[in-house]
């Protein structure tokens, strides 16, 4: 699916405060009643990406990938909370919904719903024309400065591998070059 209309209203920038939220989320998968903000993690890094739709083909992939990969971001001291506009509803149906059977299952981590699309809007991944959000992926410092995004179309999925990669980058110090890992030398 291509689409070619986003929301010209991005409010979030590189080196600035990132956006605020406060929304409802699976932390307790029985009531829904507890919500996630990004403020309940100041003093830590937090990755939070965003995903078109739940039920869908390229975003259980995302969101296992990173499930899967949570114990490495607990180690970087990164939380990471996932978010799309489905409803709160929607999110847990997909949790309780085996993988084999199109599902995601248990997963580490809150997923939110932006349900409003204030969010997705707030963050410039609000697509108007289908209502979805693009794959955006951000990382906030302990500080709630936004240090690193990437938007991609709604076809592509995100690698793990390389937002660990980048988390490392951030928290070094240095100055990175290209295909830094960790154990690197920095530039400076």
């Amino acid at each position: 699916m291509t689409t070619t209309t986003t929301n010209a209203e991005q409010t979030v920038k590189i080196g600035l405060k990132a956006p605020s939220f406060h929304l409802p989320s699976t932390i307790n998968l029985e009531t829904l009643e507890e919500h996630v903000s990004l403020e309940q993690y100041r003093g830590r890094w937090v990755m939070v990406f965003f995903w078109p739709f739940d039920f869908t083909y390229v975003c259980p992939t995302e969101i296992i990938a990173f499930s899967d990969h949570y114990d490495k971001f607990q180690e970087l001291d990164c939380e990471v909370i996932g978010i799309s506009v489905d409803s709160i509803y929607t999110h847990r149906a997909w949790i309780n919904t085996p993988r084999d059977q199109q599902g995601i299952g248990p997963i580490s981590y809150p997923i939110a719903s932006d349900f409003k699309k204030e969010t997705a809007k707030a963050y410039g991944v609000l697509d108007d024309a289908t209502g979805a959000a693009h794959r955006g992926l951000f990382i906030i410092d302990p500080d709630g400065i936004l240090r690193y995004q990437v938007v991609t179309d709604m076809n592509v999925g995100r690698s793990v591998e390389e937002t660990l990669r980048i988390l490392e980058a951030l928290q070094s110090g240095g100055m990175c070059p290209a295909n830094w890992k960790k154990g690197d030398k920095t530039l400076g």
